[in-house]
């Protein structure tokens, strides 16, 4: 069997990827973690990335109205091994319950940061200058 070339991930990291995504979303919901920290706070989750083999989930969390996103982060990750436990109903058709790690997502950031250099005068006078010139 050739192995991919590309590092895309496949449809079945993608369809997994969303499955535990919701698993994890539906224990939070629920209450089923107990900290303080984590009850408290709106964690939205916005992504959950699968390994190849379907044996590690990074989960991409953003902590809403915090202004420390590192111990929200440090607090889920505290409680990993218990919230994989929570998957199981949900991952019943999973051959092996999958490692849960949470990371800070940055992704917001990063789009802010790109609207921030798009609004700029620099490029809004850039912008100015090429239509003028296909007038």
């Amino acid at each position: 069997m050739t192995k991919p070339t590309s590092s895309a991930p496949s449809q079945r990291m993608l369809r997994v990827g969303e499955q535990v995504r919701s698993a994890i979303t539906q224990v939070l919901q629920r209450g089923e973690v107990r900290d303080d920290l984590i009850e408290r706070t709106v964690i939205s989750i916005s992504e959950v990335r699968m390994s190849p083999d379907l044996k590690i989930a990074t989960a991409f969390v953003t902590p809403l109205g915090v202004s420390d996103h590192g111990a929200v982060i440090e607090a889920l990750n505290r409680h990993a091994k218990y919230i994989r436990g929570r998957l199981g109903p949900q991952l019943r058709q999973m051959k092996y319950m999958p490692e849960v790690r949470f990371r800070d997502d940055t992704s917001f950031d990063n789009y802010k940061k790109i609207d921030a250099l798009l609004r700029s005068p620099e490029v809004s006078r850039d912008l100015d200058d090429d239509n003028d010139q296909d007038q």
